[in-house]
């Protein structure tokens, strides 16, 4: 009787019973077709919970510092894993080299980290392409979550990691969508993002400012650090009636389609969850042209409207179009690129490397 195939995932994401999103589907599905392969996964995360299908993974806490606990880990238990993967760790660090010294596995680094506006300041774009040349070589495929993604990993590592890195689109259970079917305006708009300075909310907030004449509500879903400065404009500027904040919830596959429009007025993504969501619940979007649509999902006019990153004047005018009825979105596009992007085919893709065919 053969041996089971073992492996190890390290993921920098903390584990949250109030928000379950995208990669918590991928983890559980990933874990459960693994079993299925007969191969055994261990799971390293900052932290411990069991909501959701948790309680059926064999999950490591790491008192929030994966990779210290793991190096420890494995030099008292000398676990042979054949493949390691990483998820939402910086890249070509030297806990790459690290890992080598002590394991033949092969590394797969997933890269989901969103890049500055404009680029890495001079200083941090050297560190990166030296970080590249010294480390690189311990990662033996680099995958990116869109084509943007992966671009953004041979520009920041160097050219000698083009022909390891690979797209594995991130996906979503399509099923689990509501699907909105009512598109007559109730001047409802929803905000579904980490609260963080790259997302742009603070942007949206200027643009409204300028729209107080108007009767309209914007709900914001999702925690994070900027959540205080948010709060502190939206007082600032006295527009406490026309902003809600309800907090990271599990359902927003149910809630998307109770809206009118998604606003996503983000300065930096990868792949950019909430958009896609979005539009799985044929609910339109307003969104950045190149961040906030780095997969080039919406279509002007078609299942949204998009505008220049920064541009707050550009994206109260959408606003104030829609508010007075001369943008419409009378039932919204469905783009047929969609089709990419289920949980079933990242689940595949990323099981097609485990199992050493590349996807």
């Amino acid at each position: 009787m053969t041996e089971s195939k073992k492996i190890a995932v390290l993921c920098n994401y903390e584990l949250l019973p109030g928000r379950v999103g995208g990669m918590d589907y991928f983890f559980w599905l990933f874990d459960k077709q693994c079993k299925e392969k007969d191969i055994q996964v261990d799971w390293f995360f900052p932290n411990l919970y069991h909501h959701g299908e948790y309680s059926k993974l064999s999950i490591h806490d790491c008192n929030y510092n994966v990779e210290n606990y793991f190096f420890a880990f494995c030099k008292q238990n000398k676990t042979d894993y054949s493949h390691i993967i990483t998820h939402f760790l910086e890249l070509c660090t030297p806990s790459f080299y690290k890992i080598k010294q002590f394991s033949k596995a092969e590394i797969i680094a997933v890269d989901h980290n969103p890049r500055p506006l404009y680029g890495y300041p001079l200083k941090k774009k050297i560190e990166k392409r030296i970080k590249g040349i010294l480390f690189s070589r311990y990662i033996d495929v680099f995958v990116g979550v869109s084509e943007f993604s992966k671009s953004e990993l041979i520009k920041d590592f160097g050219a000698q990691i083009e022909k390891k890195s690979i797209v594995i689109f991130n996906g979503l259970e399509i099923s689990k969508f509501k699907k909105k079917k009512n598109f007559s305006s109730n001047n409802q708009f929803i905000v579904a993002s980490h609260l963080r300075k790259e997302k742009g909310i603070q942007d949206l907030i200027l643009a409204v400012k300028d729209l107080k004449s108007f009767d309209f509500t914007i709900d914001i879903y999702g925690e994070g650090y900027f959540e205080g400065e948010l709060k502190k404009m939206i007082q600032d500027f006295s527009l406490q009636s026309f902003f809600n904040f309800k907090g990271s919830v599990s359902n927003l596959t149910e809630i998307y389609c109770k809206y009118d429009y998604l606003i996503h007025p983000s300065h930096g993504e990868t792949f950019c969850y909430s958009v896609v969501e979005s539009l799985m619940s044929n609910l339109p979007v307003i969104t950045t042209r190149n961040q906030g649509n780095v997969l080039g999902l919406v279509v002007e006019n078609k299942n949204g409207f998009l505008f220049e990153e920064l541009n707050v004047v550009e994206l109260k005018e959408i606003l104030q179009n829609i508010l007075k009825h001369k943008f419409l979105i009378g039932n919204c596009w469905e783009n047929s690129k969609l089709k990419n992007f289920s949980l079933a085919k990242m689940v595949a893709n990323h099981l097609a490397l485990v199992l050493n065919n590349k996807p």
